[in-house]
């Protein structure tokens, strides 16, 4: 049996070869900042970089629906980001 299981998860510093490698694959430069990434049975297939929502992707396999996946969680976490701020503004002084 093959494993298909889905794993989206932010990248760490031991991804950087396997997202340059992705990068190459889609002739494109790779992410830079917090990134995100969309694995399928434990390899990578596509990855989003979280502030500017620029996304790469396999382009030897069918990754077009992963990259759709990661441009939603990428926007979701750009809102709570941006909600974390507007809390934390709020509770501090104001100045006149």
């Amino acid at each position: 049996m093959t494993d298909k299981t889905l794993t989206i998860r932010r990248a760490v510093v031991a991804d950087d070869d396997a997202v340059a490698r992705l990068a190459a694959l889609d002739s494109a430069s790779p992410p830079t900042g917090d990134i995100l990434l969309a694995e399928l049975g434990g390899e990578l297939w596509a990855a989003i970089e979280i502030d500017s929502g620029k996304a790469i992707a396999d382009p030897f396999r069918p990754s077009g629906e992963l990259a759709d996946l990661l441009r939603l969680h990428a926007a979701t976490a750009r809102r709570e980001a941006g909600r974390d701020r507007r809390t934390l503004g709020d509770l501090l002084p104001r100045v006149a």
